[in-house]
């Protein structure tokens, strides 16, 4: 056989790769759509009003904001060098190894099926309770909405990933527009008591319990790093990824501080505090009822739903590739690496991510287990995991850049910001650590379970990859496909 011909039937070996034409807003759209900017507004910024610190919320989620633009400066910077679109499992595994980054991937991938299923959950009480409540129909079990929720998401989640970005895009322009027009009200009337520096104030930033407002702020941002996961889809990865990430993150950053300043704002600073620790969701939807009116409030609502179900659709896409990128790399079943001919979408992928999630919830509902129940705990592991990824992320940045002095990179790019966002992110793991149960609702034992869950998967992979070594050491070097 002639060298052409083995480079023809090594090409034909080849899996179809993943192909699309996602542009900068596409991914920045699709990533906020993870993120569900809607469900962080009516649910979360109130959480650490109420039981963070206070008035000093909006200066937390500006300054998780700065952490995590600084962790994209090395991220986004290794990202040129990085063509598997595994994210988490490509940075690690090129920059600390194999083990490691194997270990990361079975981290990664338990993490974003757990916020999928969290998200299910949370959508499917969401949208029973609009159905019953809002428009008056009748009242049906949680489960038979999350089944709902999951058809059309894997539906759309088949075909390609321009359907999904489009329908991410309505979703997420609606929401922006509602919550630009609450702050925007608030601030230009003057709230309930008029305008207030409160946030501001040293002593309120650092007030309460600062632990837990950090590891909230934290994980209000979480999904911004599936912008590298888009890459073999992107229009122009090298110049798109890092724009992206940038902008997602600018964007969270703004619109969160803002919008938090405003709930201060509007509910009023004599009884924000209150209000916010003993009805967070309430409070906020109170408000907006007050400075939008009912037609506001009932959009709101209607958005509060859709914005759920963008994170459903969203997560669910992030998920099917990782999958699909641990089969392209011999790790997974070699089925879940197809690529729809015509689609060009990882549809095999996608089809046994949406079959898990259904048979998971399916097991937990037959517990007997409550969708309120279940969205608190599986997004608390979630945001647990995300943080501990990061970390894992921040210090492959440095080392993969330190092993490499030939990549011309200021040191600011190579060294300074990535070790500066691995120290801000140790020290949110160690508050995730210590505030791990006050996130899924209290239970220690559970929280020790979960934790120790990701500690186990991390060092199963590590052990999966060593065995792969030894016994097949094709599909070992095939881990993380930093290169082709």
């Amino acid at each position: 056989m002639t060298t052409q011909q083995e480079a023809a039937a090594d090409v034909a070996e080849r899996p179809k790769r993943l192909s699309g034409k996602l542009g900068t807003l596409d991914i920045v759209f699709t990533v906020l759509a993870f993120n569900a900017p809607m469900s962080v507004f009516i649910g979360y910024l109130t959480v650490i009003i109420g039981a963070g610190n206070g008035f000093g919320a909006p200066i937390t989620y500006f300054a998780c904001g700065a952490l995590l633009l600084i962790f994209a400066v090395g991220f986004t910077s290794m990202s040129r060098h990085m063509r598997n679109p595994g994210a988490f499992y490509a940075y690690v595994t090129a920059g600390l190894g194999r083990p490691a980054g194997l270990g990361a991937s079975f981290v990664a991938v338990i993490s974003y099926y757990f916020i999928l299923l969290g998200g299910y959950a949370l959508g499917g009480v969401g949208l029973g309770a609009f159905v019953h409540d809002v428009l008056g129909g009748p009242e049906l079990p949680w489960w038979l909405w999350v089944g709902v929720l999951m058809a059309v998401a894997g539906t759309l989640g088949y075909f390609n990933i321009n359907i999904s970005a489009k329908v991410l895009l309505v979703f997420m322009a609606a929401e922006v527009v509602l919550i630009v027009a609450y702050d925007t009200v608030v601030f230009a009337t003057g709230g309930a008591e008029g305008f207030t520096a409160a946030p501001l104030a040293f002593d309120n930033i650092l007030s309460g319990n600062i632990g837990i407002a950090l590891l909230f702020g934290i994980v209000c941002y979480s999904g911004f790093e599936a912008t590298a996961v888009f890459r073999e889809e992107a229009r122009d990865p090298d110049r798109t990824i890092p724009r992206a990430t940038y902008i997602a993150v600018l964007f969270l950053a703004l619109a969160y501080g803002i919008s938090t300043w405003a709930v201060i704002v509007g509910v009023g600073p004599s009884t924000v505090l209150e209000e916010s620790a003993a009805d967070p969701a309430g409070t906020v939807l109170a408000s907006v009822a007050t400075y939008l009116g009912k037609l506001g409030s009932d959009v709101v609502t209607v958005l509060l739903v859709t914005s759920v179900f963008a994170a459903n659709l969203a997560t669910h896409n992030v998920t099917s590739r990782y999958a699909y990128s641990l089969a392209v790399d011999g790790i997974f079943p070699k089925f879940l690496s197809k690529v729809h001919g015509k689609h060009v979408s990882p549809y095999a992928a996608s089809l046994v991510t949406s079959v898990i999630g259904a048979l998971f919830l399916t097991v937990l509902v037959l517990l007997g287990l409550e969708g309120n129940a279940i969205y608190s705990v599986l997004i608390g592991i979630g945001g647990y995991s995300l943080i501990m990824l990061l970390v894992m992320t921040s210090v492959a940045v440095i080392w993969y850049f330190w092993r490499r002095p030939e990549i011309q990179l200021s040191y600011w790019k190579r060294l300074i910001a990535p070790a500066l966002a691995t120290m801000g992110l140790l020290v949110a793991l160690y508050l995730a650590t210590i505030h791990v149960a006050d996130m899924i609702g209290g239970d220690q034992v559970l929280a020790t379970a979960i934790m120790l869950t990701f500690y186990i998967a991390f060092v199963g992979g590590i052990v999966v990859a060593y065995v792969l070594r030894a016994k097949k050491p094709a599909i070992y070097e095939r881990i993380g496909r930093s290169v082709d």
